[in-house]
């Protein structure tokens, strides 16, 4: 064990150089520009994990952006088998102009990475991999089978990745799996994300005259749609903050006392989160805590709101129609599908009079998933966490979500343990995105030991 972490001590400056190499490929999955970008980032994981002793490696087409995919399968059948999961590409970098540096020049600034993609998920998922290579290059040989497999479609909502991991079941099979997307509640508090809200998305069109009409002359006696819609959703939820849409929390695995204790036990600072938002109080379902209602309750959020003139001055028009985006973030033990069936049912159902209306279901979909007790590759991880950070992780259940997790338990049978080390501070998906150094070590030695206890178990 000594011999693999002075061999990360040796190599840290070189780990940091690839690291830098690796962000600094444009790889954003959401712009067709960059698609060649997300495959050339694919082409250099592939390289890498080769380079480090991973075999059967290859970049592997998904029907949408590439995946990557490698193992080392020679421990044998009384060792255990764990899949490695992370995501090479990253989120768009407008607005360009309130970075500090160039997004994809990786700069190190005060022990920090800044850089488009440094810590969601570049920077964590990268870890495994090296700590992997200091392992089997210091002693020749790796204690468990492990696979590894690196999406590149993750910031995109994973469309194409359930399929592939149903098409792929023999190749991808597992006794655990551990997720090098997620995060660490602070620098020296560490967390275990034990529950993942699922979400469904979807617009509604209410559609009124054929084309846009004259206020004064048919505004009295036809109905508005922008109006009509406004209606619409306002029916959907009460002045308590609850979703009136029939049946919709009839599948909600209720919080019990332990759930609600566990939740508490999380640090929560009203005041300091207001400040954080920039919002001047809470809202929500009644009857519940804010840290209970972000991850354990389901939410109906519009997102998006249009219709009619939206320029200069004033346009005396009844616009034709009137459109809405909407998510829904699910909870256990809901199913997107089934949800949105009752908002489909809702709609014909308080839809005003004078207008048509549909629902337009969107690819963002995916089921939540909620992690049992007593769940092995858990609990291994809280042991390593609480010995790296010398303190109880904190068991929190995520307002999120990562598609591809409830994929794996649906096909393979496997709860994914998430094991990363990103800060929440660190700008995901924003303006000045960074990786702490710090982070990017303490995650290097974590896995160490995750992969040295793992190693000590029978399959």
């Amino acid at each position: 064990m000594k011999n693999d972490q002075e061999y990360l001590s040796n190599n840290r400056e070189k780990f940091n150089k690839e690291l830098l190499d690796f962000i600094a490929i444009p790889s954003i999955a959401a712009l067709p520009e960059h698609s060649k970008d997300v495959q050339r980032a694919a082409k250099w994981l592939k390289e890498k994990m080769f380079d480090v002793g991973v075999e059967n490696v290859e970049v592997m087409d998904t029907g949408g952006q590439p995946a990557v995919y490698g193992d080392w399968m020679h421990a044998g059948n009384g060792k255990p088998t764990v899949l490695i999961y992370g995501h090479f590409d990253v989120q768009p970098v407008d607005p360009v102009e309130l970075w500090d540096h160039d997004p994809f020049t990786p700069t190190i600034k005060d022990e920090k990475i800044f850089a488009r993609g440094a810590s969601d998920d570049k920077g964590s998922m990268f870890i495994p991999i090296i700590v992997f290579e200091a392992i089997y290059k210091s002693s020749g040989s790796f204690p468990f089978n492990i696979k590894f497999l690196f999406e590149g479609e993750e910031e995109i909502a994973s469309p194409k990745m359930p399929e592939f991991v149903s098409n792929n079941v023999d190749k991808l099979k597992c006794d655990m799996i551990f997720s090098a997307d997620g995060g660490q509640f602070s620098e020296d508090e560490p967390n275990l994300a034990v529950g993942f809200k699922g979400i469904l998305g979807f617009d509604i069109e209410v559609i009124g005259p054929e084309t846009d009409k004259h206020s004064g002359l048919f505004g009295a006696a036809i109905a508005n749609p922008i109006m009509a819609l406004t209606q619409l959703l306002s029916s959907m939820k009460n002045k308590d903050g609850e979703i009136t849409i029939d049946g919709f929390y009839d599948e909600v695995v209720p919080l019990n006392d332990k759930d609600k204790a566990e939740i508490a036990r999380v640090p929560f600072d009203e005041n300091q989160y207001l400040e954080l938002t920039g919002s001047i109080g809470l809202d929500g379902e009644a009857g519940y805590t804010a840290p209970e209602r972000i991850g354990a309750r389901p939410t109906l959020d519009v997102n998006g709101i249009w219709g009619g003139y939206q320029g200069v001055g004033t346009k005396t028009v009844l616009p034709s129609k009137a459109n809405a985006k909407i998510t829904c973030r699910l909870v256990a033990n809901q199913k997107p599908k089934e949800i949105l069936k009752k908002i489909e049912n809702h709609v014909k159902r308080f839809l005003p009079n004078g207008v048509v209306g549909k629902v337009i279901p969107l690819q963002d979909e995916g089921d939540p998933l909620l992690i049992p007790e007593m769940h092995k590759s858990t609990d291994i991880a809280r042991d390593v966490l609480r010995n790296v950070y010398g303190k109880e992780p904190y068991m929190i259940r995520v307002g999120g979500s990562i598609p591809i997790l409830s994929a794996f338990y649906k096909y393979l049978g496997v709860h994914a343990t998430m094991f990363a080390f990103q800060l929440d501070d660190e700008n995901w998906h924003a303006p000045n995105e960074f990786f702490r150094l710090s982070s990017f070590y303490k995650g290097q030695e974590a896995y160490r030991q995750l992969f040295h206890k793992i190693g000590s178990l029978s399959s």
